[in-house]
């Protein structure tokens, strides 16, 4: 390089950014090659940064695969408070917009979030802090739904049904074995039948 040429200035990402851009890079990576491929040593090759850089940021496996799930969790939270404060105050209309909201947040992550799920379901204190992130969401299906329940509450039964159906759903969707349309309208329906018997 001549001495009146100058070298292009890389900018430097902030942590946040560098973050998003690693767990950008994850999701792609779970989605084209499967989560048992990924690594952060992987993860440093594709997003073009050294292995200190992403250890610094997730320590562990386990530590990205949670840092995934907590992405994911944050976005379908995200996606249910917009719908359900649009939302008419009836049974219908909730039951509807919680469907919609969660098969579609998984419809974004395609084939992608089964494999982080598994993969957080393989150890006791990953499960417990998996349990722990669908707490807040099985609260605000609860407060969605307790004013239409004949005995004023949702029971941890009813929510437990409403989750495992509605993840049941939404990956039958995402795989092509129903049509996302019928996903919902099954889990809409299940919904209001579920908070019909909370007596």
């Amino acid at each position: 390089m001549s001495s009146g040429e100058t070298r292009p200035v890389r900018k430097r990402l902030s942590r946040e950014d560098r973050r998003r851009q690693l767990i950008a890079v994850a999701w792609q990576m779970v989605r084209e090659e499967g989560t048992d491929a990924l690594s952060l040593g992987r993860l440093s090759e594709l997003a073009g940064v050294t292995k200190p850089v992403v250890y610094d940021h997730f320590e562990t496996r386990n530590g990205l695969l949670v840092a995934l799930y907590e992405e994911y969790d944050a976005r379908q939270t995200a996606m249910l408070e917009v719908v359900l404060a649009d939302c008419p105050v009836d049974l219908e209309a909730r039951a509807a917009v919680i469907a919609a909201a969660y098969v579609d947040c998984v419809m974004t992550q395609g084939r992608e979030i089964p494999g982080v799920s598994a993969a957080l379901a393989g150890s006791p204190e990953l499960e417990a802090l998996k349990r722990g992130y669908e707490d807040p969401f099985l609260d605000r299906c609860r407060q969605a739904l307790a004013p239409f329940a004949p005995g004023g509450d949702i029971g941890l039964a009813g929510l437990r049904l409403l989750v495992g159906a509605a993840e049941a759903l939404s990956q039958a969707a995402a795989s092509g074995e129903v049509e996302p349309g019928q996903a919902k309208a099954e889990l809409s329906a299940g919904i209001v039948a579920m908070v019909r018997r909370q007596g």
